[in-house]
C-alpha cells in the first residue's frame, strides 16, 4: 500500500517540503558515490550513535539533525519521500514555511532521542527522515482525519489504485509501530536500518510530538 496523493488543495507552493526532498535525495547521491570506508566515516560523524551522543552529548547533539538526512538504501529513502511527498504539502500549507521547517526538524530530533532513550549505549548509528516524516503524519491525522489519499494497492501481480481515508493509512502505520516497538523493546538497542531494522520507538515518538507540537505552531488557526 503506497500513497500516491491526497485530496486536499494547497494555498501556497510547499517549496520547503520539495526543499527536504531534494536535500534527501542529494545526500543519497553522495552516499552511494562513497567507499564502505567513506561511507562508515561519514555515518559515524553524521548519523545518531546512541554510545557517542551518551557520553559527549555537548559535541554530537548535531547528529539529530544532520541524521535526518541519511538513508540505509534506495527503498529507505524512496519509501520515506514518498509519504513526505504526500503529506507534507498540506502541513507546510498550514503552518507556513519556516514553522513548518522548525517543525519538521525538531520532530526528527525529538524521535531520534526517543529511539536513543531505547539503547544509549548502543554502537549502530540510527539515521534516516522517518521520525521527522512521522511528525509530519501525526500532525495530518489530527488536521485532516476525514481526507482521503490516493492509495496504489498490489494484488499479487495486479495493481490497482483506491481512494483511502488517511486516518486508516496513518493509523495502520501508528498502530504497526506501537506494536512491532513493544516486540523488539529487548532488542531494540541493536536495531537500525544499516543492520535491516526498523527504529520503531523514533517513528513512535514522532508521531506522539507531532500530534503535541503541531497545534502550538498553529495546525489550526484560523484561515
Amino acid at each position: 500500500m503506497f500513497p500516491l496523493y491526497d485530496e486536499n488543495p494547497t494555498r501556497i507552493t510547499p517549496y520547503f517540503t520539495y526543499g527536504l526532498i531534494g536535500m534527501n535525495i542529494l545526500v543519497f547521491i553522495h552516499e552511494v558515490s562513497l567507499s564502505n570506508a567513506q561511507l562508515s566515516q561519514l555515518l559515524s560523524q553524521y548519523a545518531v550513535v546512541p554510545q557517542e551522543l551518551t557520553t559527549d552529548f555537548s559535541r554530537e547533539w548535531i547528529t539529530l539533525f544532520t541524521s535526518q538526512f541519511l538513508h540505509g538504501g534506495w527503498w529507505h529513502l524512496i519509501s520515506n519521500m514518498l509519504f513526505l511527498w504526500v503529506f507534507g504539502n498540506n502541513i507546510e500549507d498550514r503552518l507556513g514555511h519556516f514553522k513548518y521547517l522548525i517543525f519538521y526538524l525538531a520532530c526528527g530530533a525529538l524521535a531520534a532521542l526517543c529511539q536513543w532513550f531505547i539503547g544509549i549505549n548502543s554502537e549502530i548509528p540510527s539515521l534516516g527522515a522517518s521520525g521527522a516524516i512521522s511528525g509530519v503524519l501525526g500532525a495530518y491525522i489530527i488536521r485532516f482525519p476525514q481526507a482521503r489519499v490516493m492509495t496504489l494497492i498490489f494484488l499479487g501481480f495486479f495493481f490497482t489504485t483506491i481512494r483511502i481515508p488517511a486516518l486508516v493509512i496513518i493509523g495502520l502505520f501508528f498502530v504497526q509501530n506501537v506494536i512491532s516497538g513493544l516486540v523488539t523493546l529487548q532488542a531494540a538497542a541493536n536495531m537500525s536500518v544499516q543492520t535491516g531494522g526498523v527504529a520503531y520507538w523514533a517513528h513512535i515518538g514522532g508521531f506522539v510530538f507531532g500530534v503535541i507540537l503541531a497545534p502550538l505552531f498553529g495546525l489550526f488557526r484560523r484561515d
